[in-house]
């Protein structure tokens, strides 16, 4: 799509070496530029601006995701400088900072699939929330309790704002601190369903997402792979799943989410504990 786009705009050859594919988050697009076509950002920029409906602003990705808050660098290419929209999927609307807090539209299938299995009664802890997104979709689908948990006080604050916005105030419950430290303060063994949206990090807080859950409930463990082909990636993810925990677990599922680069590719591990 974004290559057909800039048709006419880039000779052939510059298309070829652009990414195929950019982010669009409410009225905002994020889109990676190479080096070599960094001249003629602001050509792209207003591209896109003109063809795609309907878009504000156009950020160029700087930076790679990084840190414990999980913020990356934009810099404006084109349009109106404000980086806060509104986003909405799965009949529910959220306010997003782009520059402030992770987010990527590019899980709402996943989104779905999570909320799906959530059953009226439900505790769930959602150990890296961001906005919430996970959090109110489920609470949406089913009549439970999320417990929804950031270090990052932005992303926090706008999930405050996304629970109101979307009539969830005492289902999904926001919580700004180390997911390790929450739980061990006051979530130990309390939850049915839990979900380790960090898959760059799940092995360090693996423990912690075990210690959340009750004797019987159910892990999400997301992680990245690589791997030769997709078939491939999801056998690797529930290997080393296996080989990381120490409990008893029964895979339920495992699936790849997404590709996220060349033979790498998100994947999760649907997992039933038992507890001693």
């Amino acid at each position: 799509m974004l290559r057909k786009a800039l048709e006419g705009v880039l000779s052939a050859e510059e298309c070829e070496s652009i990414f195929s594919s950019f982010d669009q988050i409410g009225d905002i697009i994020i889109i990676r530029i190479p080096d070599v076509l960094l001249p003629k950002s602001g050509i792209i920029g207003r591209t896109l601006l003109d063809r795609i409906k309907p878009v504000r602003s156009v950020y160029r990705q700087s930076s790679d995701v990084r840190g414990d808050h999980r913020i990356r660098d934009l810099e404006l290419v084109a349009g109106h400088d404000s980086t806060l929209t509104e986003y909405r999927e799965n009949g529910c609307r959220f306010l997003v900072d782009v520059r402030e807090a992770f987010f990527s539209p590019r899980l709402s299938t996943e989104r779905l699939r999570i909320a799906g299995q959530v059953q009226d009664g439900e505790t769930i802890t959602n150990m890296f929330a961001g906005i919430g997104m996970f959090s109110i979709v489920s609470a949406k689908m089913a009549r439970c309790t999320v417990y929804s948990i950031d270090i990052n006080p932005q992303a926090t604050e706008m999930c405050r704002r996304n629970i109101s916005l979307n009539k969830m105030p005492g289902r999904v419950i926001p919580v700004c601190g180390d997911a390790a430290d929450v739980i061990r303060d006051g979530l130990a063994d309390s939850s049915d369903r839990t979900l380790m949206l960090l898959p760059e990090r799940s092995d360090e807080f693996l423990e912690s997402a075990i210690q959340a859950t009750k004797s019987g409930g159910t892990i999400h463990y997301y992680t990245h792979v690589h791997a030769d082909s997709r078939s491939e990636a999801a056998g690797m993810a529930e290997a080393h799943y296996t080989s990381t925990a120490h409990t008893r677990s029964e895979i339920l599922d495992s699936r790849v989410v997404r590709a996220v680069g060349p033979r790498y590719y998100q994947s999760v591990v649907d997992v039933k504990i038992t507890k001693e």
